[in-house]
């Protein structure tokens, strides 16, 4: 009797925060997670740290910025566990709260688009052929409620437009993934106490990371293309 295969995750920056927690979420739910961050030694200490009972975690250098750590660390992934079947893309960067659009710090802003925004597109393209080999793949994009159409306002501009690319590049793969048994969704973690929140927040990252099994563990008529916060679907 054949068993079903362990599903493989990878977390982007998963070493702290938000994206430590959803690693574990997926690790106790029996997926196998690589723990990824930019410092190798951050994500050994991570992956150490979750590596617990009975869960499987293993670590990965991987810095979304830099294409050639993107193309290595998933060409390495599929080759060390065969199969790469959901992409949590959490790593950003919040780093103009107190700029405006009309008067930008530039720098701030390409960086954040490339973190934000590039970084996480790398990580698809990457991602999305050793989904294909198995006609299999969910990804989960991290974005933000402040970059929802009814809530675009002033205030770190950067970030929110960089999230607000990111929740236009859900849709678009969703759509042309829509018959290879990828699913592509987006989530909002809202007010979680992260060292990106933004003012007052309302839970931990543990609260929050639970939603996303959920999302990861789709079944293969499942929704895609959507914006979802906890268990609600959001408009765009």
């Amino acid at each position: 009797m054949s068993t079903a295969p362990i599903r493989v995750a990878v977390v982007t920056g998963a070493n702290r925060g938000l994206g430590r927690e959803v690693a574990r979420a997926l690790a106790e739910h029996g997926i196998h997670v690589v723990v990824t961050a930019r410092d190798p030694r951050s994500a050994e200490a991570a992956a150490e740290e979750l590596g617990g009972p009975g869960l499987s975690v293993s670590p990965h250098q991987l810095d979304v910025t830099d294409p050639a750590s993107v193309a290595r660390a998933f060409a390495t992934i599929g080759h060390e566990h065969g199969r790469l079947d959901i992409l949590v893309n959490n790593a950003a960067v919040a780093i103009d709260r107190h700029r405006t659009a009309a008067v930008p710090d530039i720098e701030r802003v390409s960086a954040t688009l490339d973190a934000n925004i590039t970084g996480a597109w790398r990580c698809c393209a990457a991602a999305i052929p050793e989904m294909q080999r198995h006609h299999y793949g969910r990804i989960i994009n991290v974005t933000s409620h402040m970059a929802t159409t009814s809530r675009l306002a002033q205030g770190s501009p950067a970030y929110r437009v960089s999230k607000a690319g990111l929740n236009a590049l859900t849709q678009i793969l969703a759509d042309e993934l829509r018959d290879t048994g990828i699913l592509v969704n987006a989530i909002t973690p809202g007010l979680v106490d992260t060292r990106l929140a933004y003012g007052k927040t309302d839970r931990p990252p543990a609260d929050a990371a639970t939603n996303f099994v959920r999302l990861a563990t789709l079944p293969d008529d499942g929704p895609t293309g959507r914006l979802y916060h906890n268990d609600h679907e959001l408009d765009w």
